[in-house]
């Protein structure tokens, strides 16, 4: 591998303002960003309130992610015989 000389990098007045302009633009959308999302959370917020006003039932956190990727679980069968078919100990 070659070695070189390091190279000398300069800081211009174009390139500072480019920068100003660029981190300002950065900051307007993130400021809009977080003003969607505390607007959309207030309504999810008004929409859980409305919800719980009408006395739905309360579900736990495990039934709720079931719902919502469709799982339906089965209730188990109790007993040995059902973990090992007709097979019996």
């Amino acid at each position: 591998m070659l070695r070189r000389k390091p190279t000398r990098l300069e800081l211009k007045l174009d390139d500072i303002e480019e920068f100003e302009g660029v981190r300002k633009d950065l900051e307007g959308r993130k400021k809009q960003r977080e003003e969607a999302e505390a607007a959309a959370g207030e309504e999810a917020a008004a929409a859980a309130a409305t919800a719980l006003a009408l006395g739905t039932e309360h579900k736990s956190r495990e039934q709720l992610i079931n719902d919502r990727i469709g799982y339906k679980p089965q209730p188990k069968a109790g007993g040995r015989a059902a973990h090992f078919g007709t097979f019996e100990f």
